[in-house]
C-alpha cells in the first residue's frame, strides 16, 4: 500500500524520480517494521527495485524529464561491494573462526579471571568481557557464547537471590554497549559509516573509537551500578571454574596471530593509514588460503546482515539523487530548532524507533534524511554530517527495554530467568541515560576532536 500512494498523489515540488524513490521508502519502511517477508530480502527488494525504477537500463525513460540523471544499475548493486561491507564480512569472518577453535570461550575464562569470586566483581567482569568481545564480534554470536558461562554461575546462587536476574541481564546489556565501541561492533554503525562514506566523508576504525568508546565505557559502569541496585546480590561470593584449554594446532595459531595483528591494525589505523576495510582483507584471505576454515564455515557466515546494510546504504543512495531527502527535509521547518535540538530530535527518534523495530533498521531510515540535513545547509557541512550519524548509530544502539529490540536481548530472556517487566525497568533507566550521554558528548566532547 505504501509503494503505490507515491504513484497516486502529485507532490509538489518533487520530481518524478523522487516520487519512484518515495515509493521504494514507504515499501521497505513498511516491510522492515512488520517484517511481511524477512528483512534481507526487504534490501534485496529495494536494491532490485532501484534497478528497475531509477537506473539507466530500468524501464522509466528518464530522457527530457527534469530533476533527475539516472545512474547505471551498477550504482546500487555496488553497494554489496561497499568498503563497510568488506569491513564486516572481515568481522564475521574472525568471529566464525574464533567460534570454531574455542579462541572465545577460553579468551573470555583468561579474561575473567582477575575479577575473583565477589558477585559484584563477576557481574562487573562478565559485562567487560562481554562489551570487548562484542565491540569485535557479533553482539547476537556474543551473547550467546556467554550465556552458556552465566547459566552454571546462576545455578550455584540462591533461587531467590535477585542477583540471579542482574547477571541474565547484564550480558545482552553489555553487548548492545559494547558493539557501539568500533566499526563493526554492531550493523547500525557499519550503516552510517556507509552513508557517510557515500558523502565523501571518511571514518577510520581509531577515530570512530575515539569517538564511542569513552560512551562504551561510561555505560558500561553505569549499567552496572544500575543493575546492583535494581538487583542487589544476596549472596557475597560464587565459585566458578575457569579452566582453560587453548587449541595448540598449526590452524589454531594461525587464528591467533592474525586475530591479534587484525585488530591491531584496525585500532592504529590513524598511524599506519591502511584502511580498516583493506585490513578485514588479511583474515578473510588467510584464514581461507591455510584452511583455518573451511567452505562450509564460509556457507554458514551471516550474508543476511550484509544483504541488509547493502540495502540500507542503497535507500540513501536513491533518496539523495532523485532529491527525495532534501525534498522531505525541505517540508519540515528545521531552521525553527536549533543545533542541539535537532540532534535530540533525532536521537529520541532513533532510541524509540530501535525499541520496537531493529536498530540496523532504524539507522537505515534515519540517516538518509539525517545527512540530507547537512548536505542542504540545516546542518554544518562534514561536521554536521558526523555528528548526526554518531547520535543516531549511537542512540539507536541503547534500546533495551523489550525482547524484540535487539537479539541479545531476545536470547537473555530465552533463558528463562529473566522475565519482561525486568527488562522494561532496567533497559529504560539504561537506555535514557546513554541517550543523555549520546547528547552531553555531542555538545562537549566530539565538537572539540571532529
Amino acid at each position: 500500500m505504501g509503494f503505490l500512494i507515491p504513484l497516486v498523489l502529485d507532490f509538489p515540488g518533487l520530481s518524478l524520480a523522487g516520487h519512484y524513490a518515495m515509493s521504494i521508502f514507504l515499501m521497505a519502511a513498511v516491510f522492515w517494521m512488520f517484517e511481511a517477508i524477512p528483512i534481507y530480502s526487504t534490501s534485496i527488494l529495494v536494491i532490485f527495485s532501484q534497478v528497475i525504477l531509477l537506473s539507466t537500463e530500468g524501464v522509466i525513460d528518464y530522457s527530457g524529464i527534469a530533476g533527475y540523471e539516472p545512474a547505471s544499475y551498477t550504482r546500487f548493486i555496488a553497494t554489496l561491494a561497499d568498503p563497510i561491507i568488506i569491513l564486516f564480512l572481515g568481522g564475521f569472518v574472525l568471529a566464525d573462526a574464533a567460534v570454531k577453535y574455542d579462541f572465545d570461550k577460553n579468551l573470555t575464562r583468561i579474561l575473567l579471571r582477575p575479577f575473583g569470586i565477589r558477585t559484584v566483581n563477576i557481574m562487573f567482569g562478565l559485562m567487560a568481557v562481554t562489551a570487548a568481545l562484542s565491540a569485535f564480534m557479533s553482539n547476537t554470536a556474543t551473547t550467546a557464547m556467554m550465556v552458556t558461562v552465566i547459566i552454571p554461575i546462576i545455578a550455584k546462587m540462591d533461587p531467590a537471590d535477585p542477583a540471579r536476574i542482574g547477571i541474565a541481564l547484564s550480558v545482552p546489556f553489555a553487548a548492545n554497549i559494547g558493539g557501539i565501541s568500533t566499526p563493526i561492533g554492531t550493523p547500525p554503525n557499519a550503516v552510517v559509516i556507509g552513508a557517510l562514506n557515500q558523502q565523501g566523508v571518511a571514518v577510520a576504525f581509531s577515530s570512530w573509537m575515539l569517538y564511542a568508546l569513552p560512551l562504551a565505557l561510561v555505560m558500561l559502569f553505569i549499567a552496572w551500578r544500575v543493575l546492583l541496585w535494581l538487583y542487589p546480590p544476596q549472596t557475597d561470593t560464587v565459585s566458578m571454574t575457569l579452566d582453560t584449554r587453548m587449541k595448540q594446532s598449526v590452524q589454531a595459531w594461525i587464528l591467533y596471530i592474525t586475530f591479534g595483528v587484525t585488530v591491531l591494525l584496525w585500532v592504529t589505523e590513524g598511524i599506519h593509514g591502511i584502511r580498516s576495510s583493506v585490513v578485514a582483507l588479511l583474515p578473510v584471505t588467510l584464514l581461507t588460503l591455510t584452511s583455518v576454515i573451511s567452505k562450509q564455515d564460509i556457507r554458514k557466515l551471516p550474508w543476511e546482515v550484509l544483504w541488509l546494510i547493502a540495502g540500507g546504504i542503497a535507500l540513501g543512495i536513491s533518496m539523495k539523487e532523485t532529491g527525495l531527502a532534501e525534498w522531505m527535509v525541505g517540508s519540515i521547518s528545521w531552521d525553527q530548532l536549533s543545533y542541539i535540538m535537532v540532534l535530540v530530535v533525532f536521537g529520541v527518534v532513533a532510541l524509540v524507533m530501535s525499541n520496537f523495530l531493529s536498530n540496523t533498521v532504524t539507522a537505515s531510515l534515519l540517516i538518509p534524511l539525517a545527512l540530507s540535513l547537512a548536505t542542504s545547509g540545516v546542518l554544518d557541512g562534514v561536521f554536521g554530517m558526523l555528528m548526526i550519524g554518531l547520535v543516531i548509530a549511537l542512540s539507536a544502539s541503547f534500546a533495551m527495554v523489550l525482547p524484540i529490540s535487539t537479539p541479545p536481548n531476545a536470547i537473555a530472556v530465552s533463558t528463562g530467568i529473566i522475565k519482561t517487566k525486568d527488562m522494561i525497568v532496567s533497559g529504560f533507566i539504561i537506555g535514557l541515560i546513554g541517550l543523555l550521554f549520546v547528547l552531553v558528548l555531542a555538545a562537549v566532547y566530539w565538537p572539540f576532536i571532529i
